[in-house]
């Protein structure tokens, strides 16, 4: 006689297993706020495990080669002064492998970097490129690609008008990690050793920094609006188109009485500062003997200049080692 599918073997096994499941779930709920807070701390772990393996994996970026990727650190230099350097910039040139070094660059700050790091030297100044830029990029690529810690060392602050976005797209697209410290800009450098405020409350509320120099030769600025503008108008890389400047702003509707300034190799021991209008600036005579680099600043902020006085914290510095600030 054939046997009741209820009593066969496999009902027993299905059986016994449905009760255990049953007894599991029951238990289960009855601990309520224990399972539930084991599940939460599950979560938890297995969200900080998943975070955790992102960071390692971000911070190991690893070259074609095989080995592992150095890293690249942008350092603003400042606008003359060697001791206008930051804390964070002295330590990243103490750690460096290699520092590529621009023209800008105060050769007294080679005094921070200690003998054993190599120093190339990367300049471009215009009309003398000693190495292009398309080289100074793949330089940064290959240094990091070799596992070295290289510092970018600009002069002024890495982020105006020193081509740090072609850099870093350079840096990124290469997987090289980087990081950017800033520096004091060549216009609050060479207002505040000058004695001009950027802004004040009378006369002028904002400021616009203007390249003299655009990509192409022939670029010329938006001269209308910024004869219009009631700001501080600075101009960096402007040594040689001082008088363009002059005669752009009057031509376009700024007062020919509006002030100038100008200021030579800002915030060093041979600083040089020419206080004109723009009608009566002459570049030829009144800035012979101005070397540069040079900063220019149109605005009736130069009527509010004040002797400063930089003995106060030029005589007694103390002197910095090159070690000084070395990593423990």
């Amino acid at each position: 006689m054939q046997l009741s599918l209820f009593k066969t073997p496999l009902f027993w096994f299905k059986h016994q297993q449905k009760r255990r499941w049953a007894a599991k779930s029951v238990k289960n709920v009855a601990a309520g706020a224990n399972t539930s807070d084991a599940l939460a701390n599950n979560v938890s772990k297995l969200t900080w495990l998943t975070r955790k393996l992102i960071l390692n994996r971000n911070s190991s970026t690893v070259s074609s080669t095989g080995k592992d990727l150095g890293q690249v650190v942008f350092v603003g230099a400042g606008a003359g002064d060697p001791e206008l350097l930051t804390i964070k910039a002295v330590k990243a040139l103490q750690q460096a492998d290699i520092v590529l070094v621009d023209w800008l660059v105060n050769p007294e700050i080679n005094a921070f970097i200690p003998d054993h790091i190599e120093r190339v030297f990367v300049g471009k100044k215009c009309g003398q490129h000693s190495v292009t830029q398309a080289e100074i990029c793949q330089l940064l690529v290959d240094y990091a690609a070799q596992g070295k810690r290289v510092v970018r060392l600009k002069g002024g602050d890495p982020s105006i008008f020193a081509r740090l976005a072609e850099e870093t797209d350079v840096l990124s697209k290469a997987n090289v990690p980087f990081q950017v410290i800033p520096g004091i800009t060549a216009a609050t450098g060479c207002a505040a050793y000058s004695g001009i405020p950027l802004t004040h409350r009378d006369c002028a509320q904002s400021v616009k920094f203007i390249t003299a120099h655009g990509k192409q030769e022939d670029h010329e600025c938006d001269w209308h609006l910024l004869a219009a503008e009631q700001c501080t108008l600075v101009f960096y890389m402007g040594l040689n188109r001082v008088q363009l400047i002059c005669q752009r702003l009057i031509s376009h509707g700024m007062a020919a009485t509006m002030p100038i300034a100008v200021i030579d190799q800002g915030t060093s021991h041979t600083q040089k500062v020419v206080c004109k209008s723009l009608a009566s600036m002459d570049a030829a005579s009144d800035l012979a003997d101005f070397q540069g680099p040079a900063l220019i600043i149109v605005g009736k902020v130069v009527e509010k200049r004040v002797d400063v006085n930089l003995s106060l914290v030029d005589g007694e510095a103390p002197t910095i080692s090159a070690n000084a600030f070395e990593a423990a």
